[in-house]
C-alpha cells in the first residue's frame, strides 16, 4: 500500500494536513496524488481492489499489459496507459491506435501462448467475458491479474483511477474519471427526473435478448428517465419472448445490432402496431459501441438516448 494514504471501495481517506492554515479537501486531494507518484517514483508497492473486490498488488507500476476486452483496452488508453498496452484482444478498435497493437485472441477463445509470449507484467481480464480457466492458466504462470466488470456508471470512473494507478498514469486517469463523473451526472440531472418512459432495449433478435436492471445499459435508460420493462429478470442478458414485448407494451425500442448501421430487424416490430412505440412510431437505433462497451463514450450513448426518450415523451404528449 502506499504510505500515508490507504483506499477502499467507497472513499479516499486523506492523510492529515497541519499547519498555519487548513488546506481545503481540494487541495488535499492534490497531496494524495502527490504521495502516489512519489511512492511509484521510488518504487513502492501498488495495491488495488478490482471487480471482483479482490486486492491486486504490484510491486511497481505495470509496463507492458495486455488486455483481454475491447472495453478494457478502450479503458487503460482512456486513463492514460496506452503507451503500456502491449496486447489486445479482437475488435479492439478504439481509440485508432489500439489497431495497431498484436491481437491475442477473441474475448472469449485467448491465445494463451500469444499472451505469455508478449510478457505482460498485468494482465486486465473481463470477468463476465473471458473464459475463467484461461484467466487461472494465466494466474498460475505468475501473471497478474485485474478484473475490469463496470456494472455501475460510478465503476467506470473507478475503473479508470484504479487501471491508472497500476499503469503509473494516475494524473491522466484521474482527470478522466472526473470527467466522466461531471457528464454523466450532468445528464441525470437533466432527464433522470422526466416523466418516466417505458423502455425496451433490444441487443438481438434471434434469439430475442434484452438486458434486466443490473445490467449498466439499463443505468443508462434510469439516467434518461427510463424504465426499463425486463428490469426484474435475473440474467444480465435475458432472452424473451415477442408476446412478453408486447404485453409490457414499451413507449420506445432501441436496437442495437453489429455496427453503426440500422438492424434490418428493428423494422419487423411494424407488424405489432397495438405495441405504443410502433403506433407512435419511437423505433430507434444506437451505436452498440457507443452503449455496450463499458467505457467513458457510454456518455455519447446516453446522450443519444435521453434524445430519443425525450421524442417519446413528447409523441405520448400530444
Amino acid at each position: 500500500m502506499f504510505t500515508g494514504v490507504s483506499f477502499s471501495n467507497d472513499a479516499v481517506f486523506y492523510p492529515k494536513v497541519t499547519g498555519n492554515d487548513l488546506l481545503s479537501m481540494r487541495h488535499a486531494r492534490h497531496w494524495v496524488w502527490l504521495a502516489v507518484c512519489l511512492c511509484q517514483w521510488a518504487g513502492a508497492a501498488i495495491s488495488v481492489n478490482d471487480d471482483t473486490g479482490r486486492t491486486l498488488t504490484l510491486a511497481h507500476a505495470a509496463s507492458r499489459i495486455v488486455s483481454l476486452s475491447p472495453h478494457a483496452t478502450e479503458l487503460l488508453f482512456a486513463a492514460g496507459a496506452g503507451e503500456r498496452v502491449v496486447g489486445v484482444a479482437n475488435y479492439s478498435d478504439y481509440p485508432p491506435a489500439a489497431r495497431a497493437l498484436p491481437m491475442v485472441g477473441s474475448s472469449e477463445r485467448l491465445n494463451l501462448e500469444a499472451i505469455i509470449a508478449l510478457k505482460p507484467d498485468l494482465v486486465v481480464a473481463w470477468k463476465s467475458g473471458n473464459a475463467a480457466f484461461q484467466v487461472k492458466q494465466l494466474s498460475r504462470f505468475g501473471i497478474p491479474v485485474f478484473f475490469s466488470e463496470p456494472r455501475r456508471l460510478e465503476d467506470i470512473a473507478t475503473n479508470l483511477q484504479r487501471l491508472g494507478t497500476l499503469a503509473g498514469s494516475h494524473t491522466v486517469a484521474e482527470a478522466a474519471a472526473r470527467r466522466f463523473r461531471a457528464t454523466y451526472r450532468e445528464i441525470g440531472q437533466k432527464f433522470s427526473h422526466r416523466a418516466p418512459v417505458r423502455t425496451f432495449y433490444q441487443i438481438w433478435d434471434q434469439p430475442l435478448i434484452t438486458v434486466n436492471g443490473q445490467q449498466l445499459i439499463s443505468q443508462v435508460i434510469s439516467l434518461c428517465g427510463g424504465t426499463n420493462i425486463f428490469a426484474a429478470l435475473g440474467p444480465l442478458a435475458p432472452v424473451v419472448s415477442r408476446e412478453a414485448v408486447i404485453a409490457a407494451d414499451p413507449q420506445v425500442i432501441i436496437a442495437s445490432g453489429q455496427g453503426a448501421e440500422r438492424p434490418e430487424w428493428l423494422d419487423r416490430w411494424r407488424s405489432w402496431s397495438q405495441i405504443s412505440a410502433v403506433k407512435e412510431h419511437q423505433l430507434y437505433v444506437i451505436e452498440p459501441d457507443l452503449i455496450q462497451r463499458q467505457t467513458p463514450r457510454i456518455v455519447e450513448g446516453a446522450r443519444i438516448m435521453c434524445h430519443q426518450l425525450q421524442q417519446a415523451r413528447q409523441a405520448a404528449a400530444r
